[in-house]
């Protein structure tokens, strides 16, 4: 598994996503409400651009003609055939036990995390000015 710096947080503001391609992969990281989330960019069902579709709200009732949204911006519709899943887990909500989407591992690091890193080279005088977000693949 291998660990790819993918953009300073303040290049992914809330409510977007940054589409790149690691390892042949390719991938989407989603800001949704300053948390982050990667999943494949591919649908399950028919291999659509997955994370091209809308992001939606979770539609729930619990009675007749009353419908209520939940989890706005959340789920994501495939663009294609509708399908929905999960952005927190990529999990279908189509059919669950049978179909997602492979979630990856999000995290945000300082910095100066990030130029430590596990390289060896010559050592520069660095300066870091913000946080990046990193996806674990």
């Amino acid at each position: 598994m291998g660990r790819h710096i993918v953009a300073p947080v303040d290049e992914l503001p809330p409510g977007t996503r940054k589409f790149l391609t690691i390892d042949e992969r390719p991938i989407a990281i989603f800001n949704i409400k300053g948390e982050f989330f990667g999943l494949l960019n591919r649908c399950p069902h028919q291999g659509a651009a997955l994370c091209e579709g809308p992001l939606i709200g979770l539609a729930q009732s619990s009675d007749p003609g009353e419908i209520e949204y939940t989890r706005q911006g959340e789920i994501l519709r495939c663009p294609w055939h509708g399908w929905e899943f999960d952005v927190r887990t990529g999990q279908s909500y189509c059919d669950p036990r049978k179909f997602r989407t492979r979630a990856y591992p999000v995290s945000v690091e300082p910095g100066t995390n990030v130029v430590k890193g596990p390289y060896v080279a010559e050592i520069l005088a660095v300066s870091v000015e913000s946080d990046y977000v990193v996806v674990d693949l």
